[in-house]
């Protein structure tokens, strides 16, 4: 009991850059209060002390400002940093070494009783602030939950999901999407999951933009070449007055204004 105390106290230290000493960790994080309150809750849950389960998770939402259902299964080193708000439901998982930050819902969309209502989470997943995991689905190891993303289906394990509803930025070879580089032999804890890469519907947009300049070169380069051949053939006619013999397609702009 007492290394599992030690470990969640050190996870906090080694996530958190603003934590001075284990005497501030155990005295002024509520997530770290949260979770220690769910110990007796969820024990009292699974033996069948319905009343008394909720009313433990009631007086830590009082206390913390984090709403952790009893019947949710919370691993080892999970981090709720900041953390106020955040909402996690009955059938929720959350695996070991997560970190979930402020205002996160882990929510279901079922009213099924008994049905897995709620997202599970695997192991080293971030859920960044404000973001919603809906469903009850599973959150890959390793993935990461952009800011204000509301994710509805499953992300596979070291991908990245952003935006509403959430897009997938897939990892590569293996490797998480985040922003910073792996420290060898342990990756290195990146927090709010944030990427290198743009957003999918970014690089869509992008990727219409370079083809529709493309097209439009390749149809200058035409009408160039028909005006080319009508001054040999002596020949005025072949060429529309509204024809474009000069590219005017302006790509750089308009991907400025799809930004990054």
């Amino acid at each position: 009991m007492f290394a599992r105390l030690r470990s969640d106290i050190q996870c906090i230290l080694d996530r958190d850059p603003a934590a001075r000493s284990t005497w501030e960790v155990i005295t002024c994080y509520p997530g770290l209060h949260a979770v220690w309150l769910h110990r007796p809750a969820h024990w009292c849950w699974g033996h069948g002390l319905k009343w008394l389960g909720r009313f433990i998770s009631h007086f830590a939402r009082w206390f913390t400002g984090i709403e952790i259902h009893p019947g949710a299964k919370i691993g080892e080193r999970v981090f709720f940093d900041h953390a106020m708000g955040v909402v996690v439901g009955e059938t929720a998982e959350i695996g070991d070494g997560c970190t979930i930050y402020q205002g996160v819902t882990l929510g279901g969309t079922s009213l099924y009783k008994g049905a897995k209502r709620h997202p599970t989470l695997g192991k080293d997943v971030v859920v960044s602030a404000g973001a919603k995991v809906l469903g009850g689905f599973e959150v890959g190891d390793g993935a990461k939950i952009g800011s204000n993303a509301v994710v509805i289906k499953p992300v596979p394990a070291g991908a990245t999901a952003v935006g509403i509803p959430a897009r997938i930025i897939p990892s590569k070879e293996g490797q998480s999407a985040d922003v910073t580089e792996e420290a060898k032999p342990k990756p290195k804890f990146t927090a709010y999951g944030i990427t290198q890469e743009d957003d999918p519907l970014s690089q869509a947009m992008r990727g219409l933009i370079d083809n529709a300049a493309s097209q439009e070169h390749q149809i200058t380069l035409l009408w160039q070449a028909i005006e080319k051949l009508s001054v040999l053939q002596k020949t005025q006619d072949c060429v529309p007055c509204d024809a474009a013999l000069k590219e005017q397609f302006e790509a750089s702009k308009l991907n400025e204004l799809v930004g990054k």
